[in-house]
């Protein structure tokens, strides 16, 4: 997941029993609460307080749906507030203590996999992933194991927003286009942005697919310097802001930037900032040397996955199927408009009108790599914003580019 901060979420447990309750642990498959055929079942789930504030919230929804759906198991709810940022730290507290089922962000997957706390999914649910998601949320929750953790729900991504009576449909394919026109921040100081560019012009963060650590990172030679020596002429551009410290939004809401960059999370106040001149798109190219470069963000996924510890690992794998089935997708976006990852759902017509989830589905599908999630990672965040930084200072220019990418480079590959 992104670098920047996550909110915190209160650590309030809730208890909602949607079924007739039982005696946890003994009742559950293999504990012996087996009569008529129906299993009793305990299952607790972790997820965001947003999901099940009431009985009209998407998890109880969901519960409730499941358990008309599977009449073999008798269910008895146990629900915590735990968000997807926070189950990896919550599950490391004490593993065997960790939810049944649970909602995680796929760069906490080596952690959880490194305390046996996440299951592989089952032949099923891998056919179910396969067919409602591509390759780069695929990969997302695959583990350098090769096997498949997690079903995924929703992307995590950026992407443009912009004015719409300031820059036309034709405009916002291309950003030197853009800057020819009006203003537009980019957070080059923020190294979750900074590489849109770089991978854009080929280079690479430890091999082709993100999880080759010996490969290392390859931000070295033509192809690093030329891009390097390109951003050092963005920050001597009029019409470019670095959107440091929310400077791009607070510029969208004041009129004084006509573009910027970011997620999902801030589509609520540009759109109330633009009206009906709010527009969002997957990200431009760059004109460099002459060619148009495409940019390209990272890119992960939020996904649900089961403990297979559970008293009742078949259950508890069911259901975080079902949690991420086309249907339970689809009613997580109208209740709390969470943009889905399952590809049939960009033609929902719901879907289909809303700017900014096109704009978040296009980008994972066409202008985005996967953000790597292997421990090597960690070497790569602190090196590259001091880099942002150099470059917003002008200490990094097109004179020095050359040497000062291969500076960079090589401490990103320090820790190697």
């Amino acid at each position: 997941m992104k670098r920047f901060a996550i909110l915190a979420v209160l650590s309030l447990g809730l208890t909602a029993s949607l079924a007739a309750c039982g005696d946890s642990k003994k009742d559950d498959e293999g504990g012996g609460g087996s009569s008529g055929g129906v299993t009793n079942v305990t299952l607790s789930v972790w997820g965001p307080q947003q999901d099940q504030v009431d009985a009209s919230s998407w998890l109880l929804v969901q519960e409730a749906a499941f358990e008309k759906a599977h009449p073999e198991w008798k269910i008895t709810w146990k629900n915590s507030v735990v968000s997807e940022g926070d189950a990896a730290t919550t599950v490391k507290q004490d593993a065997s203590a960790a939810a049944d089922v649970y909602m995680f962000a796929n760069d906490q997957l080596g952690t959880l996999v490194e305390v046996s706390a996440i299951g592989v999914v089952p032949a099923d649910t891998l056919t179910q992933v396969q067919e409602q998601n591509n390759d780069i949320i695929i990969n997302s929750v695959t583990g350098t194991d090769g096997n498949v953790y997690g079903v995924p729900f929703t992307a995590n991504t950026w992407f443009m927003y912009y004015d719409k009576s300031v820059f036309s449909e034709d405009d916002v394919k291309n950003l030197d286009a853009m800057l020819a026109k009006a203003k537009v921040a980019f957070p080059l100081d923020n190294s979750w942005y900074l590489p849109a560019f770089y991978m854009g012009n080929g280079c690479t963060l430890y091999g082709p697919n993100g999880d080759d650590a010996a490969a290392g990172v390859d931000f070295a030679g033509a192809k690093a310097t030329d891009v390097t020596a390109y951003l050092a002429g963005l920050v001597a551009n009029a019409n470019f802001v670095v959107d440091t410290n929310g400077a791009g939004l607070a510029g969208i809401q004041n009129k004084t930037v006509s573009a910027f960059f970011s997620g999902s999370w801030d589509a609520e106040a540009v759109q109330e900032a633009l009206g009906d001149n709010f527009g969002a798109a997957q990200l431009p190219t760059f004109t460099l040397n002459g060619q148009e470069v495409q940019m390209k963000s990272f890119a992960g996924s939020k996904a649900i996955a089961f403990n297979p510890n559970a008293s009742n690992p078949k259950a508890a794998a069911t259901f975080a199927a079902f949690l991420g089935s086309t249907e339970a997708q689809k009613s997580h976006y109208e209740l709390r408009g969470i943009i889905p990852t399952d590809s049939s759902l960009a033609s929902d017509a719901a879907v289909a009108a809303d700017p900014v989830a096109i704009a978040q589905i296009d980008t994972v599908e066409n202008t985005s790599v996967l953000q790597p999630t292997i421990p090597a990672m960690s070497n790569y965040w602190d090196p590259s914003e001091n880099f942002g930084k150099a470059l917003v200072s002008k200490e990094v220019t097109a004179a020095n580019a050359a040497e000062k990418t291969e500076a960079w480079n090589t401490s990103l590959n320090a820790g190697s």
